[in-house]
């Protein structure tokens, strides 16, 4: 088992980190005592969603960690410069980018409307690409920078876009900024990958998007995407470049076998993620 560095002190600019995978990946770095920039749109409380901006900084610092509110919508270019600089005269630095801000639509090409197409471009491809062009001259000067995203492996069955080809081309724009960055920033010493799920997780999208109550049961907990990022996000960075991870995969290589703990009911199959 390979031995891990920490993220004590470390600084992590997390997208759409008020709830789901984006708020427990950074519930497991304040774990080490790391420093968050919680960015994400939710001011008040929504009807539906569970969580503010404002929650998930306290639970962060509950659990160990350092963290300031970031109100930001990353569509846009001065929302996201000033969540830069808020973080920047915080905490002096940014180490570690994660693009996890995604929105989803899985309708066919003939029912989505274009606000929604527009939408999902808008987040997922052009606010993962903008995160990560602001954030990179601070990742350049940090010791271990590390740019993850996601999002998932690049596959080009006609399954995969056949039913939800809007959505399939924004979900791979995030991992084509994973292959371009990692190979453009590689001397820089920048670590890109992307990380996916084998299965599918128990967030606000599945219970209200993708099946409710039942999908819900057949999912695991967001912590497994969680546990698997720290893995990723503690490696020398100038080894880890351009890798599409799967969750369950990097956690079994690092001798961890027993997944049962991750699972909402593990007495029921698991429902795979798209894209796998």
């Amino acid at each position: 088992m390979i031995k891990l560095s920490t993220l004590k002190g470390k600084t992590l600019f997390i997208t759409g980190a008020s709830r789901g995978i984006g708020k427990t990946i950074a519930l497991r770095a304040a774990q080490d005592g790391a420093n968050i920039a919680v960015v994400a749109k939710t001011k008040e409380p929504h009807p539906k969603l569970p969580g503010t901006v404002y929650s998930s900084v306290e639970d962060i610092e509950s659990a160990g960690g350092n963290a300031i509110p970031c109100i930001a919508d990353i569509r846009f270019e001065d929302q996201i410069q000033a969540a830069i600089d808020a973080t920047l005269d915080n905490f002096g630095g940014i180490d570690i980018l994660v693009n996890n801000a995604s929105a989803i639509n899985l309708s066919p090409t003939l029912e989505i409307e274009m606000k929604r197409y527009d939408l999902m471009f808008s987040v997922n491809v052009r606010g993962t690409f903008l995160c990560s062009k602001l954030c990179i001259p601070f990742l350049k000067k940090a010791e271990n920078p590390h740019i993850l995203n996601l999002s998932p492996p690049l596959n080009m069955d006609p399954k995969w876009f056949k039913n939800n080809l809007a959505y399939t081309m924004a979900k791979y724009g995030m991992s084509m900024c994973v292959l371009g960055m990692a190979e453009e920033f590689k001397n820089d010493g920048i670590a890109v990958n992307a990380l996916w799920p084998r299965t599918s997780i128990a967030t606000a999208a599945v219970r209200n998007l993708l099946g409710g109550k039942s999908a819900v049961k057949h999912s695991r907990k967001p912590e497994i995407v969680a546990d698997a990022a720290y893995l990723i996000l503690t490696k020398p960075s100038k080894e880890c470049i351009g890798n599409f991870f799967i969750d369950e995969k990097i956690l079994k290589d690092h001798g961890i076998t027993d997944l049962d703990k991750y699972a909402i009911d593990s007495s029921v199959d698991l429902y795979n993620d798209f894209f796998l």
